[in-house]
């Protein structure tokens, strides 16, 4: 959300902005935020100058009394009155103007970095840089439910009949495989100075709202039906959301944090879901890390989340690239982001295993994270998160690229230890 005194002052940057994200139909908003702010000065002078008559004409009041007068303190009385009422009558649109104000206000895109590349969707979205040779074995490579199902690693149709499609079951070798890439991404964000935290896996409406957008709210999150409380879509909403309300001391900054959670989503309007796999679901887990800092540290600790989980992916022998994402496809609390992609032997292609991004003071001012700097002055912090890993996409590409011609499949040296000291997984079938 962006502050009210910079769409005052600055109207035609904001509406240069929505241009840019190829939100068009959002322009009128800044007129009407203009307006509903104004009205809002208004009102609050008014009333402002009302109360001041008020205070003033009980001293006369008093005085009135005091020398006898009790006709003319009657009718000072009254005119009080007449003030309260319409103090009342002010307060009550005040009131409404103010939720009015709000409510187009967490709309309004956030300003975008200058950096971002412009264009409408994910189809502009610029290759910044490889991690990794791209390697296309000389053998055929199956579907990767296909390779799962020869560890006897998943079962779809059992969870089809349980839960519906968007969930699976995974077994054996195939689901310690995936508790292994979780634990290892847990202490490889550790052993990189991030605190490890289990939070809570459903938030308050006001947390949600303060997190994302009511578009990526109405399209990812699952409600409880009867409570005031959501599942999470990512640990990031609990994690951002631990902060709220809070006046963090300038000298704790920055908080480095890693999370593990599972997390729902509706996957609403999503392609893929009737699909066969694992790729976009109802339910998974993830590793994920946030910071909170200052303002001048976010560029800063937005190179270096990315590279977190480059990292990660090529400590796996997983070949990745990084992604700029055009303004187009850029959620509306960002300020900037970078996809970073695993390659598919399978498809020849790269796809998206995460995604880090700098929202900047969006979150902060929503959920009023403040911070108390140094030299006594109060500021929004900035927030930021990156995906460490999410094991179903994960799974495919390390399945992917670790497959040998015989149908086993190599384990990285720094997942050996937490799978049992295993080298390799044997095919059952």
């Amino acid at each position: 959300m962006l502050d009210i005194k910079l769409v005052r002052e600055n109207p035609e940057l904001v509406r240069e902005n929505i241009r840019k994200k190829f939100q068009d139909a959002k322009l009128p908003l800044v007129d009407e935020v203009l307006e509903l702010d104004k009205r809002n000065r208004e009102i609050k002078s008014e009333v402002e100058a009302l109360r001041a008559a008020r205070n003033k004409a009980s001293k006369t009041i008093g005085a009135l009394m005091a020398k006898g007068q009790r006709d003319e303190a009657e009718k000072v009385k009254a005119e009080i009155a007449k003030d309260g009422s319409r103090i009342d009558e002010l307060s009550a649109e005040e009131k409404q103007v103010e939720a009015d104000l709000l409510q187009k206000m967490m709309v309004i895109p956030q300003i975008i970095d200058p950096s971002v590349p412009i264009g409408p969707d994910d189809s502009c979205n610029v290759e910044v840089e490889r991690f990794g040779e791209p390697v296309v074995p000389d053998f055929e490579i199956p579907y990767h439910t296909q390779i799962m199902e020869t560890f006897d690693g998943i079962d779809l149709d059992a969870a089809g009949r349980v839960a519906g499609n968007g969930f699976y079951y995974l077994m054996g070798d195939i689901a310690r495989l995936h508790s292994a890439v979780i634990s290892y991404a847990r202490d490889f964000m550790i052993d990189r100075g991030f605190t490890y935290c289990v939070p809570p896996f459903m938030i308050r409406s006001n947390v949600v709202t303060g997190v994302m957008s009511f578009a990526e709210m109405d399209a990812m999150m699952y409600k409880i039906e009867g409570e005031d409380l959501y599942l999470i879509g990512t640990s990031e909403h609990s994690m951002i959301g631990k902060f709220i309300d809070q006046l963090i001391p300038e000298e704790k900054l920055p908080y480095t944090l890693t999370s593990y959670s599972p997390c729902f989503r509706k996957e609403k309007g999503a392609h893929g879901i009737e699909e066969r796999g694992v790729y976009r679901i109802h339910q998974f887990e993830k590793q994920e890390m946030i910071v909170i800092c200052r303002p001048e540290d976010s560029p800063y600790w937005y190179d270096k989340l990315w590279q977190n989980t480059v990292d990660l992916f090529r400590s796996m022998d997983i070949p990745v690239r990084t992604l700029e994402c055009c303004s187009g496809d850029l959620a509306d609390l960002k300020v900037k982001s970078v996809d970073v992609e695993a390659w598919s032997p399978r498809q020849k292609k790269y796809f998206e295993v995460g995604s880090c991004s700098n929202l900047g003071d969006a979150q902060a001012r929503r959920l009023r994270i403040r911070v108390n700097g140094q030299d006594g002055k109060k500021y929004l912090a900035h927030t930021l998160n990156n995906t460490v890993v999410a094991p179903p996409r994960m799974l495919i590409a390390f399945l992917e690229n670790n497959l040998r011609a015989d149908g086993t499949v190599a384990i990285p040296e720094v997942l050996r230890p937490y799978m049992g000291g295993m080298t390799e997984l044997v095919p059952k079938k």
